[in-house]
């Protein structure tokens, strides 16, 4: 039997095109599937984020409360509610975003979560609005207690003021201060090479406020290079909150009228030609000071 080919050719075109026009629908429908799929996964991931961000706007509304609540009681199921939060966000975190089961049930969560915080924050106006009516009731007790405060201040200077000018005229004051060098003889000197012994005369001032007693003078001698004369390293006495050295110490009893001083000093050790300082203390203040120059 022949096969007319020129008989078939029309029927297998059409077979072809039928072909074609099926395997171009499919192809067609293929990509709108994938896309329809990519773009639901779009909306979910963007539907998850908006949810995460709503869970931690929550979250931070709490946080803030820490700041603004006082009230203890409060306090800890404020913190109790904010936990709760964060363990749904750490849920909403490990959950997909086509877990739509999931995702639903965390919305009803986070309704919940709202209808619990906006109960919150009601109790919080309410305290708040407790708080000032308090407030503007001690207002007036505070402003009475500031004025009294202000007047007992003002009081407490003006005795600071007085004790200051009461220790002022009370203050000793050394006089007359003299210095000299002299040799075994007792003769004066201006040369160290000749002289074994500084000769240091003052004389505290009379003081009728000052306390009568037992006073303890301290007196430094400083060389030319700054250094203090000293016998001993340890020979210190207090002064404006510190120690210093002092060459000698005279106790002497003042009983407010003038009063001679005169202390010694061995020269024992090898000093520098120049401008020497006595500078001499009591009570804690400085009272007095004096400067003399020596040759070689």
């Amino acid at each position: 039997m022949k096969i007319n080919f020129k008989e078939r050719t029309p029927q297998l075109i059409a077979i072809i095109g039928i072909l074609v026009i099926i395997v171009v629908i499919a192809i067609i429908f293929s990509i709108t599937k994938t896309r329809q799929i990519s773009n639901m996964e779009q909306e979910y991931a963007i539907e998850k984020q908006q949810l995460e961000d709503e869970y931690e706007a929550i979250s931070l509304q709490y946080e803030g409360f820490k700041f603004s609540v006082k009230n203890d009681s409060l306090l800890a199921r404020l913190e109790s509610e904010q936990a709760k939060v964060q363990r749904l966000q750490e849920q909403l975190r490990l959950t997909k975003a086509t877990d739509q089961q999931e995702i639903q049930r965390l919305k009803k969560e986070l309704e919940t979560l709202r209808k619990i915080l906006k109960s919150y924050i009601v109790q919080i106006d309410s305290l708040n609005r407790l708080n000032q009516e308090l407030k503007n009731e001690n207002k007036q007790i505070k402003q009475q207690y500031q004025e009294t405060s202000r007047t007992l201040t003002q009081i407490a200077k003006e005795r600071e003021v007085l004790s200051e000018k009461v220790s002022l005229a009370a203050k000793l004051d050394a006089t007359n201060i003299s210095v000299k060098a002299v040799n075994d003889r007792g003769k004066e000197q201006k040369r160290l090479s000749r002289s074994t012994q500084f000769v240091i005369s003052f004389t505290i001032a009379k003081n009728i406020t000052a306390e009568p007693g037992e006073r303890t003078i301290y007196v430094r001698i400083m060389t030319p290079d700054g250094s203090v004369l000293t016998k001993n390293p340890e020979n210190t006495f207090p002064f404006e909150n510190g120690q210093l050295q002092y060459s000698i110490k005279r106790i002497i009893e003042y009983g407010g009228e003038e009063t001679p001083v005169t202390l010694y000093w061995n020269i024992e050790e090898f000093l520098m030609p120049g401008t020497y300082k006595v500078d001499i203390f009591a009570d804690g203040n400085h009272i007095g000071s004096y400067s003399f120059t020596m040759q070689a």
